[in-house]
């Protein structure tokens, strides 16, 4: 059986600040729009759990979605830009 007290100069060599580098908060910031259509298309979803939809409901889900895969299609389509670009758009 190993000892943790071995392994624990390993695990922490690097200290966790606890805090997002630049680099994911970048991340984040570029694919926001599709975290935010995701968003909206759960809470239109949500709020039929309980109760049977209205056309008003299928509507807002169905535009929800809609939303959401253009909000994915531009994000990929960005990626595919910088990736062909060598990392600069």
């Amino acid at each position: 059986m190993k000892s943790m007290a071995a392994l624990q100069a390993v695990v922490t060599a690097t200290p966790f600040d606890g805090e997002p580098s630049a680099a994911e908060l970048d991340a984040i910031e570029t694919e926001m729009p599709a975290i935010l259509a995701d968003v909206v298309l759960l809470d239109a979803q949500i709020m039929t759990i309980d109760r049977t939809s209205t056309e008003l409901d299928e509507r807002r889900i169905r535009r929800a979605r809609r939303r959401v895969l253009a909000a994915r299609r531009e994000l990929a389509n960005r990626s595919a830009v910088v990736s062909l670009s060598g990392g600069a758009a």
